[in-house]
């Protein structure tokens, strides 16, 4: 079975926007209240969360997230990056590393925002993370459980602890995600011009800021029981589905559920919004639970 919970189904400005005064920012109902996108999957034993935005402090703490095996990212933007400092709670808590896998370009805009993340002397405290390289094959996520045991050290930051007894500090090597068994599928898309992921994990896949999707692409959706689909307004956007094309494309993919995210405030309030939809395709929210 696999599960995901969306923790943030909202733009990269969140519902509601900073100063704005609209029907949608104002309204008291819950489910217009939306947090930068992602989502927690619980797949095989394993605890994955796709992107860590801005909000992950916040989505990790009301949902309770205690563990993570690792963190998927789609893509580079800060609305899906923004967050990755916090990790250093789970590096306390679990006393591991944390797992990220990302493309290479993914990588390279990682090693300018958080630097000091990748430094050889590394400020104490820093986050601790190891990276694996993907791309789009199907690749296998392991139980972070396997890693070995980071030990804090006063003032100095975190070692791992060797047979002998020695310290040894965090190398920051760069990993490639297996791909013998996998339990991930990747999907290739495009947000504008820039080549995205989005996942396929058991039979829910999970597509967000994409503005169009390969036509090699749609054999890994078949037979899906629920499709996440980005939507972000009415009218044609550069770099995000307009709604009669994220309908289209549900359509084609045949999903027995799809449920629209990255959602922004120019839909009408939740209910409203829901009544202008088939029952098939539907705004997701905050909170919401689904299961294939």
């Amino acid at each position: 079975m696999t599960r995901l919970t969306f923790l943030g189904t909202g733009t990269s400005q969140g519902v509601p926007i900073i100063g704005c005064q609209c029907p949608v920012c104002r309204s008291a109902d819950p489910k217009d209240k939306r947090l930068r996108a992602a989502a927690l999957v619980e797949h095989d034993g394993l605890t994955l969360l796709i992107d860590a935005g801005p909000d992950f402090r916040a989505q990790m703490l009301s949902h309770d997230v205690r563990h993570l095996d690792a963190i998927l990212l789609t893509h580079a933007h800060k609305d899906h990056t923004g967050g990755l400092d916090d990790v250093r709670s789970f590096n306390y808590i679990d006393r591991k590393a944390v797992e990220i896998y990302c493309e290479a370009a993914v990588l390279r805009s990682l090693r300018n925002d958080y630097a000091y993340a990748f430094a050889e002397h590394k400020y104490p405290g820093a986050p601790e993370w190891h990276v694996h390289l993907i791309d789009q094959r199907p690749f296998r996520v392991d139980s972070s459980a396997q890693s070995g045991e980071l030990e804090w050290v006063h003032d100095k930051g975190y070692f791992y602890r060797m047979p002998d007894g020695s310290l040894q500090a965090p190398d920051n090597s760069i990993l490639e995600a297996p791909h013998e068994a996998p339990n991930v599928i990747p999907i290739r898309g495009f947000h504008d011009q820039l080549p995205i992921l989005g996942f396929r994990i058991g039979n829910i896949g999970y597509i967000t800021d994409m503005s169009r999707l390969p036509e090699e692409e749609f054999s890994k959706l078949e037979g899906l029981e629920h499709l996440t689909l980005n939507t972000v307004g009415y009218k044609p956007h550069h770099s995000h589905f307009s709604l009669d094309e994220a309908i289209a494309l549900a359509r084609r993919i045949g999903a027995r559920h799809t449920w629209l995210t990255h959602l922004s405030h120019t839909f009408p309030v939740h209910a409203q919004f829901c009544e202008e939809l088939p029952p098939e395709i539907q705004p997701a929210w905050d909170g919401l639970v689904i299961e294939d």
